[in-house]
């Protein structure tokens, strides 16, 4: 069975292909559970008009699908909390010139 680190270490290869930074680190992940081998995570994304929505949320199910013992993945979109900035980790912040 995996478990949460292996999780979102697997989750920090998806990026926002408009932003330099790994989703993680853009504090786009609200949530990882993991029953078994299915893991559901929920994530949000910057904007509610991303138009790559589907591409990030289906490589984000990819790559968790990925991961030794897991057998599927279910990504879901939520918008409550709104994402903002002061969610970007300090590795993002780095990454983006902010610090």
């Amino acid at each position: 069975m995996p478990d949460k680190n292996t999780v979102i270490a697997a989750l920090k290869e998806v990026y926002d292909p408009e932003i330099p930074v790994n989703i993680v680190d853009l504090g786009l992940i609200y949530a990882v559970e993991i029953d078994e081998d299915m893991v559901r995570v929920k994530m949000t994304l910057t904007a509610a008009g991303c138009p790559m929505h589907g591409f990030i949320s289906e490589s984000a199910r990819r790559v968790v699908e990925s991961i030794e013992g897991v057998r599927s993945a279910e990504v879901e979109i939520v918008w409550e909390p709104r994402w903002t900035p002061d969610r970007i980790s300090m590795d993002g912040r780095k990454s983006l010139g902010m610090l």
